[in-house]
């Protein structure tokens, strides 16, 4: 078993897989498919990027090319945080997406930090912006403000070319 210093903090799934969580808890009770959550775990940290608040990180010229290593990142966390039953799967008639389960509100009241506040804050923005996009409106979004590069390298499920 490895020594909790051994244990990665940051970008890591437990990290992606708890702002899965929050994000969810703010969209509840719309549901997420995967790529949502990618864009959306994206979004959630560089709110100012679409007109929101301040973002929680730093705004890095090259941003965009975070979402080449969040997909991953974020399909391990949610499947992290699913097997502790704080997020729930939702099959359906177009596909597998994913909502906070009914443990989630009390374990997120649980994140006091200053940081936590601050993403449960720019997650409830989120919700608010986007909560009531469809997912194709939501890629076109996506795709003006992150470049299409960034769509294509997440995969075949993802990629959406907006008519002109």
């Amino acid at each position: 078993m490895a020594a909790l210093g051994d244990v990665p903090l940051f970008n890591s799934p437990l990290e992606t897989g708890l702002r899965a969580l929050v994000v969810l808890d703010a969209f509840y009770p719309r549901p997420c498919t995967i790529s949502e959550l990618t864009w959306f775990d994206h979004l959630v940290v560089h709110t100012a990027d679409v007109e929101g608040p301040s973002s929680l990180h730093p705004d890095l010229p090259s941003r965009g090319g975070e979402l080449l290593v969040r997909r991953q990142l974020i399909d391990e966390g949610v499947h992290l945080l699913l097997n502790a039953g704080l997020i729930a799967l939702v099959d359906g008639a177009d596909g597998v997406r994913y909502v906070a389960g009914e443990e989630a509100p009390s374990f997120i009241e649980l994140m006091e930090a200053t940081y936590s506040a601050r993403l449960k804050s720019c997650a409830e923005w989120l919700a608010d912006r986007f909560g009531a996009l469809p997912e194709e409106e939501l890629r076109t979004v996506v795709h003006q403000r992150l470049g299409r590069w960034t769509l294509e390298f997440q995969g075949e499920g993802t990629l959406y070319e907006p008519s002109a």
